[in-house]
Formats: structure tokens, C-alpha cells, sequence
């Protein structure tokens, strides 16, 4: 009669125990998977602010004005970014007065393009220059069209 007694309260224990055991097993996947996403992020400024002509030439000009953050993954990517940090906002004053549609750029898509445009035109630039470095977003924390 013990023995009956003792195994089914060891069965019990066991049976209680298991979800615990198996759930301390998928904890360190968890750890692991997240010791593959980068864990440093820092972002650039680029002052002062963009201001440009867009839209189609005209008696009227029509000025954009960006505020830029560069949003970056590695912490020797800011020394790359300011050493080319000329050629960088070349590039985006360039992509600025390229834009002639005003109501698309004055879209959310729109906008959303033009960032799409300028992270490509800037990994662009620090691929040129071999800096092994890489822009993971560009922000824009201010963007005015005057008409």
C-alpha cells in the first residue's frame, strides 16, 4: 500500500514538473535568437537642416525643408559618416531637388520613397569610400514643403 502511495505521488510531482522543465529548455533558444539582433544603435544628426528648391521649375519657388537622422547599428559608423559627411548631404540635397512632383512628395508614400532613395544613394556613398560601414535607416524628424 506505501509503495502505491509513494509512486502516485511521484507520478503527481512528475507529471506537475514536466511543463516546468520543458519550458527552462526554450529559454536559452530565446537568448540565443536574440543574441543575433543587433543590440547597439546610435543615431547621427545631419545639422544643419536641408532646405532646397523641389517641385518644377516656375515664377514661384517652392522650397523643402528636412530635418535628416541616420540610424546605424555599429559604433565606428559615426567617425564614417562624419569624415564623408559632405558627400552624404550632397547627395541627399541632390535627391531633395530631383523631387518635381509635389503632391507625391507631400504623400506618405511619397516621403517614404524618398527615404528608400536617400539610404540607398548614402550606402552608396560609404561603399564607394570602402568604409565596411552601413546606414540601416534614414529619419526624418522634420519635412516642410513651402508652395
Amino acid at each position: 500500500m506505501m509503495n502505491r502511495y509513494l509512486a502516485f505521488w511521484l507520478s503527481l510531482v512528475l507529471a506537475v514538473s514536466l511543463p516546468l522543465v520543458t519550458a527552462a529548455q526554450d529559454e536559452p533558444e530565446t537568448e540565443e535568437a536574440s543574441d543575433d539582433t543587433p543590440t547597439f544603435t546610435e543615431y547621427v544628426e545631419m545639422k544643419p537642416s536641408f532646405v532646397t528648391h523641389v517641385g518644377e521649375p516656375s515664377e514661384r519657388l517652392k522650397y523643402l525643408k528636412a530635418d535628416v537622422s541616420l540610424r546605424v547599428n555599429s559604433e565606428t559608423a559615426r567617425a564614417a559618416i562624419e569624415t564623408h559627411m559632405p558627400r552624404l548631404r550632397h547627395e541627399l540635397v541632390m535627391l531633395f531637388g530631383e523631387q518635381t512632383d509635389l503632391e507625391t512628395l507631400s504623400s506618405v508614400e511619397g516621403q517614404q520613397a524618398v527615404r528608400d532613395h536617400a539610404l540607398a544613394r548614402l550606402n552608396q556613398v560609404l561603399e564607394d569610400q570602402q568604409t565596411g560601414e552601413q546606414i540601416v535607416d534614414v529619419l526624418f524628424s522634420s519635412f516642410v514643403i513651402q508652395r
